[in-house]
């Protein structure tokens, strides 16, 4: 764990250069606007240790998987999202020295992050080999009010000589990915053009045939007047640039300011992509960077008044909890249904890119909460557009008759996943997708999206679970073989107790939603069963006797569900009793020792148990959370939010919040030490529902909102704002009270530990300490 970041609530904040940190924090202060995103690069040449990074929404490539051991089902490629041309460029030699970190001796500098305004701002003092020091200031931003274009101020200031200064503005399209098989690079030039401080690039991915035009505008002050400047054009494969020379003083200021947008043949024609390209990038430097910035400022608070939560009395517990909402707001908008979210954003390459089941179990709830009705129903959409695809998928495995397993890894619907086990075995994926689709009706009461889209998918995934079983004659009863649970340091398992749970769970809300469609809906019911060719009978008939049959492993000595069949011939030795230095496993253990060991990647049982509390007693509830939590050693980033609710959920103050800071601040930390490869955005709306579900104890009952609150840790307070059916919540735990403001035109009900409470539209309404349980 590193803890180089200073503490601080509306700022991340590194003071001083340790370049062994560099990739580290290039992915904390990433920055994005849901269409684009760049990791923290310098502007100027570096020539140390870096992973360059900038993204475009939307665009991937097919990158080859076919080996040989390769089988059939196996997918024929691995999507990544590719590393796109970089835009923030801009090359400073001093006389014939380049500015290069990695040579320079740097002091002063310092990174800051302000996530309240949504802007990156760097500055440092190098010292040259020469002896020439230059102080420079550099503040940039991925517009959310204009999501293709960028800005930069870049700030120069000699301090102990005068000269020439060359500044080269540019935009380099001949990148590649860091895990690109043999080095290979995925993008051809289309085009390129160059207008005195104005250059434009033209990129086009191989097979995918996606099309990105970079642009760029830049213009120089000095003395806060802009300089009449000559240029030099520069231009070679893939790369476009203007080169200028300013004559500089000792202590003069000299800026640089550069605009830049990129535009994909996702959202224009490929025959307008250049000029529209030139006028976005007109538009952004005629608006001007202070301009640009306010507006950035403007947005930023709105979404913060809409999103952000408040705790007094622990810094570093708030400046986490900011950090996940800032990445998580900067990386989806909910503007465009053909988007989602990849569980590292736009912050780097792994996992390439691509959608996972943590869309659906983990960053729903945040958005739901948080944004308009239609940015959660989007996510929704987006699947229910790649029913198709799922089918084909579960297809290709020998599944029929319109059976849906949907992608563990995808872009387009199609599997992309490189490891088998994950591909054939993490199938519980589909329940994520039915129980989002339970979850997103269950907070905004949309029960038309049923007859809209949603009984199509889950008839698909039922179907799919009701062939996925089979029937063990020496049992009586069905069985779930071959499969791998959220906890991936177990494959190939036979009945998997999350899996199977999720399974039958599915098979009953599917018949759920056929009958609730029958009954509000008549003719779109018709025209479903139609449309899936559907045999409510004989198909219902099956899946109620999985239902009713389904085989549970089970230890009832210890009274717990059991992760999957033979969990316990495993040693079981806790975390707490291994050594230190052997975490985190899988950095340091072979694959072998960690599959035959008892340890759990994240949560598994408990997973299947945070999904259905409302079916379990507490007691059960407390039984297999301290069994499996000491057994768990939190490798996934998806591990401490999950904990994090059910020890809030069984009064375990001291573990929730314990797990809280670590989700909060799992990056800003460096804990599993990978943040270096890019955040975890994912998980970080974990952290959002580790506050709201965990010590707010906030759930949707009957249509009904309740809450259970108690304050953490050293807190002296939370507060937090949420949507519900129209209404604008705002909602503030203290030592002393409980406060819900209804910021809206229509009255609510909710129920406080247990007690219904009338909010009236407008009012505030205050549960003394003294009336509450905790």
């Amino acid at each position: 764990m590193k803890q180089y970041i200073k503490v601080d609530g509306w700022n991340i904040i590194e003071e001083g250069f340790v370049p062994h940190y560099n990739k580290i924090s290039e992915s904390i202060f990433s920055l994005g606007n849901g269409r684009m995103g760049q990791r923290a690069n310098f502007e100027e040449t570096y020539s140390g240790d870096t992973l360059q990074g900038n993204y475009v929404a939307g665009v991937y490539y097919p990158d080859k998987t076919r080996v040989g051991w390769w089988k059939n089902g196996y997918p024929e490629y691995f999507a990544k999202v590719l590393n796109a041309a970089n835009w923030i460029g801009i090359g400073i030699r001093i006389e014939e020295e380049e500015l290069d970190l990695h040579k320079a001796q740097v002091t002063h500098f310092s990174r800051i992050l302000n996530m309240q305004e949504g802007y990156l701002q760097r500055s440092f003092t190098a010292t040259l080999e020469s002896g020439k020091q230059v102080k420079v200031t550099a503040t940039r931003f991925c517009s959310i009010v204009d999501d293709e274009t960028g800005a930069i101020r870049y700030s120069i200031t000699p301090l102990n000589f005068e000269g020439n200064l060359q500044i080269t503005a540019y935009i380099d399209g001949d990148i590649k990915n860091q895990d690109a098989n043999y080095d290979e690079k995925f993008w051809e030039e289309t085009g390129a053009s160059i207008q005195h401080s104005s250059a434009y690039i033209t990129l086009k991915t191989k097979k995918t045939g996606f099309q990105v035009c970079t642009g760029m505008q830049f213009n120089v002050y000095q003395d806060t007047r802009p300089l009449a400047i000559n240029v030099r054009p520069v231009q070679k494969e893939k790369y476009v640039g203007v080169v200028t020379t300013v004559k500089v003083k000792s202590q003069q200021e000299t800026v640089i300011y550069k605009y830049a947008a990129n535009l994909s043949s996702e959202n224009h024609p490929v025959e307008a992509l250049a000029n529209n390209c030139e006028i976005a990038v007109g538009k952004a430097a005629a608006k001007g960077f202070k301009a640009m910035l306010k507006e950035q400022a403007a947005a930023w608070a709105i979404k913060w008044k809409e999103s952000d939560i408040i705790i007094e009395g622990d810094p570093a517990a708030q400046q986490g909890i900011r950090f996940n909402i800032f990445q998580l707001n900067q990386t989806y908008t909910g503007e465009d249904a053909r988007l989602n979210i990849g569980p590292k954003g736009f912050t780097g390459e792994k996992y390439g890119g691509s959608t996972y089941w943590d869309t659906e179990a983990y960053c729903i709830p945040f958005y739901l909460a948080t944004a308009e009705p239609q940015v959660a129903r989007n996510l929704l959409i987006y699947r229910y557009k790649q029913l198709g695809k799922a089918i084909e998928n579960a297809a290709k495995l020998g599944f029929n008759n319109g059976a849906a397993l949907y992608p563990m890894v995808t872009m387009n619907g199609e599997e992309c996943h490189n490891e088998w086990e994950i591909t054939f075995e993490e199938i519980h994926r589909n329940a994520a997708i039915a129980f989002a689709i339970f979850n997103y009706i269950r907070y905004t009461g949309d029960t038309a999206y049923l007859a809209e889209y949603g009984t199509e998918v889950l008839i698909g995934i039922a179907r799919f679970w009701a062939q996925r079983v089979n029937w063990s004659e020496a049992r009586g009863q069905y069985v779930m073989l071959g499969v791998t649970g959220p906890n991936e340091y177990e494959n190939n398992v036979n009945n998997n107790w999350y899996t199977s749970t999720m399974a039958t769970w599915c098979l009953q809300y599917a018949m759920d939603a056929l009958q609730h469609v029958k009954e509000t809906a008549a003719d779109r019911y018709d025209a479903i069963i139609k449309t899936t060719v559907f045999d409510a009978g004989k198909e219902q008939e099956k899946w109620q006797h999985v239902i009713d049959n389904m085989y549970y492993p089970v230890d009832e000595q210890l009274g717990v569900f059991l992760q999957q069949e033979g969990y316990l011939d495993k040693e079981q030795i806790l975390v707490k009793d291994l050594d230190p230095a052997q975490r985190p496993l899988n950095q340091k253990w072979s694959w072998d020792r960690i599959l035959r060991s008892c340890y759990i990647k994240q949560a598994d049982v408990l997973q299947g148990l945070y999904f259905l509390e409302d079916r379990y007693d507490i007691d059960t509830l407390r039984r297999n959370f301290d069994f499996y939590e000491p057994r768990t050693v939190h490798e996934s980033s998806l591990s401490p939010c999950v904990h994090a609710i059910l020890a809030a959920k069984l009064g375990d103050e001291k573990r929730a919040h314990e797990f809280y800071l670590r989700t909060s601040r799992l990056d800003l930390d460096d804990y599993n030490n990978d943040t270096e490869d890019g955040l975890h955005i994912t998980s970080m709306a974990g952290t959002w529902m580790s506050v709201v579900e965990g010590f707010a104890g906030m759930r949707v009952r009957d249509g009904q909102l309740q809450f259970t609150p108690f304050l953490p840790g050293k807190w002296q307070s939370f507060a937090f704002n949420i949507r519900f059916r129209g209404r604008i919540l705002k909602v503030k735990v203290s030592k002393q009270d409980v406060n819900i403001e209804n910021d809206s035109t229509k009255d609510i009900t909710v129920l406080i530990y247990g007690e219904t409470v009338h909010v009236p539209a407008g009012a505030t309404v205050t549960a003394k300490q003294g009336n509450l349980v905790n």
